[in-house]
């Protein structure tokens, strides 16, 4: 069951990145082009999923979504890796005042929810791509941190860290060569998990307006345009929560099977 989840996830994922990639290269129509003759078309060739209040292929918006949900997910994830996950190792390699203040911090920021952050950053640099990646990335460096944090103390504990210390290697050797190391897994599950949130959050500030701004499209504006047809052709908001609902699933499954095929006490009950 727990290797299922582990397959189920990866497919899930794998058909997101692959539909992203795809789609830089092609398209069956094009994403943004109005056709103001092939309104609200339902399922059908060549249309498989019809059109929406524009004219616009819903596949081919949809496959747009992906790379852009790909885009804002893998930016946002990584800063909250980057920035997270060294300021979680200091807290726990350094403990004391050190580790109050950061741990401080982080309370601080996991208090600002990303909309929260996206709509602060709205107001002065405007509703926009970049917007939407920063937010996400700023909320997710609390949860790199803790997990970082609460990874480096247990590995600090262990017998191997306690005999290179006693060979005289320094804490940033040890930092270096044994608690990132054994850091990277878990640092792994939560860039799983961080993806999913990342994929809620965007298509939220995209509903909002607060991110990737038209014609573009993302599966959140795709939503809020639905909003409005939802009694002549409720299809149209389908298509897009069928692709958020599967993305986040699947990022959420993976996450969860990586956990258990990495660490060895989940491995061996199951």
């Amino acid at each position: 069951m727990k290797r299922a989840q582990l397959v189920i996830g990866l497919v899930l994922v794998g058909l997101v990145v692959v539909t992203a990639v795809v789609s830089i290269f092609w398209t069956p129509f094009d994403p943004v082009r109005v056709v103001p003759g092939q309104r609200l078309l339902g399922p059908g060739w060549p249309h498989l999923l019809g059109t929406d209040g524009f004219g616009i292929d819903i596949v081919s918006r949809l496959m747009v979504g992906a790379r852009t949900v790909l885009f804002v997910g893998i930016i946002s994830v990584g800063l909250a890796a980057v920035v997270g996950v060294p300021l979680g190792m200091l807290a726990g390699q350094a403990g004391g005042w050190v580790d109050e203040v950061v741990m401080r911090v982080a309370d601080i920021v996991y208090a600002f929810p990303a909309l929260l952050l996206a709509i602060l950053l709205a107001a002065v640099f405007g509703g926009s791509t970049l917007t939407a990646m920063a937010a996400i990335g700023i909320a997710s460096i609390p949860a790199f941190a803790r997990v970082a944090r609460a990874g480096s103390l247990q590995v600090i504990a262990s017998d191997f860290v306690l005999a290179a210390r006693a060979s005289g290697t320094s804490r940033w050797a040890i930092a270096g060569r044994h608690v990132l190391p054994n850091l990277a897994p878990l640092v792994g599950v939560q860039a799983s998990v961080g993806f999913a949130l990342a994929i809620l959050a965007e298509a939220a500030l995209s509903y909002l307006g607060l991110a990737t701004p038209r014609p573009n499209p993302t599966w959140g504006n795709m939503l809020r345009d639905a909003q409005e047809l939802m009694w002549v052709a409720p299809l149209q908001a389908l298509w897009p929560g069928l692709a958020i609902a599967l993305a986040v699933l699947g990022f959420n499954l993976l996450g969860d099977g990586l956990r258990d095929y990495l660490d060895p006490r989940l491995r061996e009950v199951s």
